[in-house]
Order: structure tokens, then sequence, then C-alpha cells
């Protein structure tokens, strides 16, 4: 099947197994931050925005990207400058061994821009990276991340 689609701003054109993941195609082009975990949709490593909603790609098929826009964290450097999640995860040391990390930085980035204007409780930020596994962390610098993000986002010009 024939699919296009917008991958970190910029549009392609795939033919696609039915069979096929999102996850599968991405790490084809290269997009190797999406982590092949655990193949079923419980760990969050394969986390990518699509139309900017937290999704798990290994769950994905290929072909429901036709029309979309797709992030990945290689695509949320701009003009050589960290985004404000990313920057928060370094400010804070929220990086173990990097497995994990490109996932949960695009879920809390969705959470970011989702809830912009409001900032978040640490139980809400908890609830929203529940389907982010992390072996190496308690959570507690993810979750500090998130809260740094927050106020590096509303610095941030528009």
């Amino acid at each position: 099947m024939l699919i296009n689609c917008t991958i970190n701003g910029r549009p392609y054109q795939f033919e696609v197994d039915p069979r096929l993941s999102l996850m599968e195609l991405l790490r084809q082009q290269g997009l190797n931050s999406v982590k092949q975990g655990c193949s079923v949709g419980e760990c969050g490593a394969c986390t990518v925005l699509i139309d900017d909603v937290a999704t798990d790609t290994c769950i994905y098929l290929a072909l429901w990207a036709d029309g979309k826009t797709i992030r990945t964290i290689e695509g949320e450097v701009k003009q050589g400058k960290l985004s404000a999640v990313q920057q928060a995860y370094v400010n804070v040391g929220a990086i173990q061994c990097g497995f994990c990390t490109p996932g949960l930085v695009m879920t809390s980035t969705s959470m970011v821009e989702r809830f912009r204007g409001h900032r978040l409780t640490e139980q809400e930020i908890r609830r929203g990276l529940a389907g982010n596994l992390c072996r190496c962390t308690g959570y507690t610098s993810i979750v500090k991340a998130v809260e740094k993000a927050q106020q590096l986002d509303e610095e941030m010009p528009r």
C-alpha cells in the first residue's frame, strides 16, 4: 500500500507491507531513537508523536500513518537548539542508560504541549508517564524534568 506522511517536518511517500509496524518503518528510515522494546505497547520505548499525540509505534501499523504528521526525537532539535523538554532532561540529569529516554522525551513533549498554560502536578505527570518504563530510575528526576520543561516552555518566545 502507498502512504504519504510527514516525518519531522519533511514529506515522505512509502510503499508499505500492510503488516509493517510504524516502528519498523521509522527504524528502516534510520530513525533509531524509536526503540524496539516490548513489541506489545507496554514499555513506551517506541513512542513518537502522531498528530501531536504520544503513540506506541510497535502496535501502530505503518499504513495507519497515511496523512499523519509524525515527530521523533531526531526532529526536536531546531536550529541546533534542544527543545525545552530535551534541555530540561539534560538540566536535571534525567538520563541514565538512555534506552527509554527518546520515548520518555516524546511523551513529556506531548504533555507539555497539550497542557501549555496549566502547571501539571506531580501526580498528573506520573499518570502521563505511566506508559513509559524506565528500569534505571525511580522516575523522580524524570518528573522533575517535566516540571522544568514546563517552565522552560513558558519562557520560550512564540
